[in-house]
């Protein structure tokens, strides 16, 4: 993971100095009208993900390969249905919409045609990252993933070297990424589980049980994607590419630190569906805190630093003239956002391991579509461009607390417990950044604080930690560890 973020900050270093800030902004308001759709990626993930890990619990092959079937047969449908609106709405809203720098919207073009055959892909893809997931194989995405970030690190220079546009070159560079990494994905599966190889099969009652399954999340996950990629598009009709461009950047840093987070949790979701399954609730409930706690943490590890010296990181990163207006307010609250989101997430998990998902859906995702709109209404009364991240993360709050409540009623998962955990990492937080308020009264040099701040911010959460947060369980096993190598 470390390698990766290695290599994603120098990658998105590059990208953005070879292209600029505008075509940088271009690329990734065009991309997310494709973006916009990936709502039904991830919920008819969500669903294969489930199906398949409740299979491999029953341990019936034939059962496997119906559900494995089933979901590429589905991902072929959605792929021509996306191909479809995008070359028909998508196109309209570039064309006559978007606001495009003079002289660049054929260039535009280009990058909506390659963002959508990277969304195909990326649907192609899903059932056999499902497979891998269901099977816990980590390593397969370990091994995949740091070749994903090589070939984009060589994507970054061969940007330096063409002679052609170098947006339509970056483009279509990331499009033969995606396909590569998809054939990767297939060849893997194929080679290491049965239920991928061989004739596709069709199995209608099964089809409509996972579509209709798939059909409530995607309600639930589509105002997600609306939230953030729906509302790159509002900022680009307010402000411009350059707002745009920022929000790439908090982007990069906030799809940077969510990896992080997804690996953690990407290891736990199968176990809290498997648990489930198995009948096992204290276990399952364990996990689901777990969840919240290792997501939490993760996430403010990276946080403390940041929202201490976002300016000052920034500089480093992209270089002191190359940093886009409004850059690192976005960060800081890119960040925040991560917190209130993905501390719920295994939450998330636990409803669609139980199955009962119509009402917990139903009311989290109409209460997730209120965040455009009320972006949109914020910016018509003169708000800035940060308001599209607070109206987020007011949204969320929203949610995440209507998650708890719900979960509670449809699992009888035990509030007690869930709450203490998240006022002591509340309270961790806060102490955190304290360190950081105290350097600048002192007036150091931003080195020394970003050196500091950060050490003793560190330096608290692991006090918090080690005092509160670890149970029994994982205080003995962090003593074992630390006694053999002490040994």
């Amino acid at each position: 993971m470390f390698l990766l973020l290695l290599i994603g900050l120098f990658t998105s270093r590059v990208v953005l100095r070879t292209l600029g800030v505008d075509d940088y902004g271009v690329y990734n308001v065009v991309g997310g009208v494709v973006t916009v759709f990936t709502f039904l990626t991830s919920s008819i993930s969500a669903a294969i993900s489930r199906y398949l890990a409740v299979g491999l619990g029953k341990g019936d092959p034939a059962q496997l390969r119906r559900i494995f079937s089933t979901g590429v047969l589905i991902q072929l449908g959605l792929s021509l249905v996306l191909v479809l609106l995008v070359e028909t709405a998508g196109l309209w809203w570039v064309n006559h919409k978007l606001v495009i720098p003079d002289g660049r919207l054929e260039a535009a073009r280009w990058v909506l045609q390659c963002s959508l055959g990277v969304l195909v892909a990326s649907l192609l893809a899903v059932p056999y990252n499902a497979a891998i997931i269901a099977h816990e194989r980590m390593s397969a995405f370990a091994v995949i993933s740091l070749g994903e970030a090589l070939l984009k690190l060589g994507v970054a220079l061969l940007l330096l070297l063409s002679p052609f546009d170098k947006l339509i070159s970056y483009a279509v560079l990331m499009l033969a990424v995606a396909v590569l990494v998809r054939v990767a994905y297939g060849l893997y599966c194929r080679h290491f589980f049965a239920e991928t190889r061989g004739r596709l099969v069709y199995d209608g009652a099964l089809t409509r049980e996972m579509t209709a399954f798939a059909g409530w999340s995607f309600f639930g996950s589509s105002g997600y994607v609306l939230n953030t990629q729906g509302a790159g598009q509002v900022v680009n009709l307010f402000f411009g590419v350059a707002v745009n461009a920022a929000r790439g950047v908090a982007l990069q840093v906030e799809n940077t630190v969510k990896q992080f987070v997804s690996n953690f949790l990407t290891a736990l979701n199968p176990q809290i569906t498997k648990s489930w399954a198995a009948g096992d609730r204290d276990y399952c409930f364990e996990l689901v805190r777990k969840g919240a706690k290792y997501a939490w943490l993760v996430i403010l590890a990276c946080f403390i630093p940041i929202f201490g010296e976002a300016e000052l990181l920034l500089d480093v990163w992209l270089g002191p003239d190359k940093v886009p207006p409004y850059a690192p307010a976005f960060v800081r609250l890119a960040l925040v956002g991560l917190l209130v989101d993905l501390a719920g997430n295994s939450l998330h998990t636990l409803v669609q391991a139980n199955g009962r998902v119509k009402r917990f859906y139903l009311i989290t995702g109409l209460t997730s579509y209120l965040g455009l709109p009320l972006t949109w209404l914020c910016f018509k009364l003169g708000a800035s461009p940060a308001w599209a991240y607070l109206v987020f993360i007011a949204v969320y709050f929203a949610v995440f607390v209507e998650r708890i409540v719900l979960v509670h009623a449809l699992t009888d998962f035990p509030l007690k417990p869930y709450l203490r955990l998240l006022a002591l990492l509340s309270v961790a937080s806060i102490a955190s950044l304290l360190p950081f308020v105290i350097c600048r009264l002192l007036d150091w040099a931003p080195l020394w604080r970003l050196l500091v701040g950060t050490l003793l911010g560190w330096a608290t959460v692991a006090h918090f930690l080690w005092h509160q947060l670890l149970t029994e369980g994982e205080e003995a096993w962090l003593r074992r560890k630390l006694t053999r190598k002490n040994g």
